[in-house]
């Protein structure tokens, strides 16, 4: 067997591990098997994943006694819906007959966070494992036990915390992703840097070409280093009531303000929104002579090498600070920003004055 890289999220009773590895999706049903989860595998994914990945997982899991069923959902945003979730949800009540179900979110983080949350809900409760398949789920959304849908006044209002018993990351599934998929899990890379890693950002300035022409040795660097801290993280702070785990939301105050100001459509993806929203926060920092001009410089620098953009396009002011207003970040009627100090290192911020955050966010903005 080729070698699988194990880092585990301590959690007590909630414990579970993250397995990153290359062309590693035939012995899914080994892993699987070991867990004991149940007898009847209910696997929720989009067509698109499901028509090039069934004929390696379904045999896998069949051959250790496993019944499987596949809920598509569209590859969309807005499949994390109250619709999306009602009807997945009809449709495993109408299999949960004298079996033991459990599920697998199979495909980014959109299934991920309705999968994970479908699991949460179900029965006050049914196991799941994450199995990422866009860069962005590998490094960041599948890890951590955040499960959610999102409402139309804000995205991921109504969630839970709600850990997974394994996230199976196999790095060959990014083989098939488009260049824009793979510069929005980038961003969350980027993210991980500049937080938490000066080295992971060094990397990142000196080789990110490497990560576009998807070399197998940089892809599984920025995997484990990124699913490293998240997990490091998580294990220290698992509800975020201890202010650790906050750090891991920076550049999404703002990112998450657009993406909800523009509907969830396509104008951004949520790479590309809190790309944006990690400049926003850069230059709040710089602003409140927290970050100096040259650590703002390097981050921009970065997110725009590496195709992300660092403007905002058509969505007017008046939209996105009425879509921040509903951040869930809010902390007794105070906002909170991350906001870094140099690369690698972050602080937690509260209060912040809103003709500052205005005054950026409006000179982010650039109409056509």
């Amino acid at each position: 067997m080729k070698k699988v890289a194990r880092i585990s999220v301590n959690l007590k009773e909630r414990s579970y591990d993250i397995f990153i590895g290359f062309n590693q999706l035939r012995s899914l049903g080994n892993f699987i098997k070991k867990l004991d989860l149940g007898n009847h595998a209910v696997i929720i994914t989009n067509p698109k994943i499901k028509k090039l990945y069934q004929s390696k997982i379904t045999p896998g899991l069949k051959k250790n006694n496993n019944q499987t069923t596949y809920i598509e959902i569209p590859d969309s945003e807005k499949s994390k819906s109250l619709n999306c979730l009602k009807s997945a949800i009809g449709k495993i009540v109408k299999i949960d007959i004298k079996t033991r179900l459990f599920i697998i979110a199979l495909g980014g983080g959109v299934v991920g966070d309705l999968g994970g949350f479908i699991a949460a809900v179900y029965k006050r409760g049914i196991p799941y494992i994450q199995i990422p398949t866009s860069l962005l789920a590998q490094v960041d959304s599948s890890i951590g036990g955040k499960v959610a849908v999102d409402l139309p006044q804000g995205k991921n209002l109504l969630g839970a915390f709600y850990q997974p018993k394994m996230v199976f990351c196999d790095s060959s599934f990014l083989q098939t992703l488009n260049l824009r998929q793979l510069k929005t899990g980038l961003a969350e890379v980027i993210k991980y840097g500049i937080i938490a890693d000066k080295q992971l950002f060094e990397f990142l300035e000196n080789n990110y070409h490497k990560v576009f022409k998807l070399e197998k040795d940089a892809l599984n660097y920025i995997i484990n280093q990124s699913a490293a801290i998240k997990a490091r993280v998580v294990s220290e702070d698992e509800r975020e009531t201890k202010g650790i785990r906050t750090i891991l939301n920076y550049g999404h105050t703002i990112g998450h303000a657009i993406e909800a100001a523009c509907g969830y459509e396509a104008d951004y993806t949520h790479g590309e929104a809190i790309s944006i929203g990690m400049v926003c926060a850069a230059e709040i920092a710089h602003h409140l002579n927290l970050c100096s001009l040259k650590t703002l410089g390097r981050i921009e620098s970065m997110i725009s090498i590496a195709g992300l953009p660092i403007h905002i396009k058509n969505v007017p002011l008046a939209k996105i600070m009425k879509t921040y207003l509903h951040d869930k970040k809010f902390i007794r009627g105070k906002n909170r920003f991350v906001l870094p100090t140099n690369i690698g290192k972050v602080e937690v911020h509260e209060n912040i004055p809103e003709n500052l955050i205005k005054k950026v966010v409006s000179e982010r903005i650039k109409n056509k």
